[in-house]
């Protein structure tokens, strides 16, 4: 390296290190946007209902561990909405016991929380700006654990055996599946934290 100038030596080493760094970026990024989801959602508690979720938005998603928590954030709030709206509509159901009726009600009211938490989080994380990073994600993950709380506690009024068996069912299992998914959102956007971090 003797016929080299230090200005071009650093030049040289300069691109050597980019090459060297852009090959190993290579063989850790996945290769589309799915399989980005896949492996992202290796990290979450429940992956299969993780992927089936999220891999119909990848190419919004492309391979932003953001948008990926975005998404997990927006799929979530979609299913609550949805549940929240089915459990009105029961709860005003001729034939229920008042236990039924009750513990309907409350529901709707924890998921009304829920929902509030939900897109608390999501105007926030779209609002978010480099310097207040830390922050946001912890607003972010207070009220996303604090949806799963509420999302829990709807779910234990359907625990007792005076409820309808069918009606039991249909709300736990709308319940059971809202959860998992917030518990995904949750699992995506500490892994967000992490790499940003």
């Amino acid at each position: 390296m003797a016929g080299l100038s230090s200005k071009s030596f650093a030049l040289l080493l300069l691109a050597m290190s980019f090459y060297i760094n852009s090959s190993f970026a290579a063989r850790i990024t996945p290769h589309s946007s799915t399989e980005f989801i896949r492996k992202s959602c290796t990290a979450t508690t429940y992956p299969k209902l993780c992927y089936t979720s999220l891999s119909i938005h990848s190419s919004a998603i492309q391979t932003s561990p953001k948008l990926l928590a975005n998404a997990a954030l927006n799929v979530t709030l979609s299913s609550a909405k949805s549940t929240s709206t089915m459990m009105s509509t029961l709860s005003q159901g001729h034939g229920l016991k008042p236990k039924e009726v009750s513990a309907m009600s409350d529901c709707v009211e924890e998921l009304s929380d829920a929902l509030d938490e939900l897109r608390k989080s999501i105007d926030e994380m779209s609002n978010a700006k480099e310097s207040n990073f830390g922050l946001m994600i912890n607003d972010v993950q207070t009220w996303v654990s604090a949806a799963m709380t509420d999302e829990s506690t709807c779910g234990d009024g359907f625990a007792g055996n005076a409820m309808n068996g069918n009606l039991k069912t249909t709300v736990r299992g709308r319940i059971v599946n809202i959860a998992q998914l917030t518990s995904n959102a949750l699992a995506l956007i500490n892994n967000y934290a992490l790499l940003h971090g």
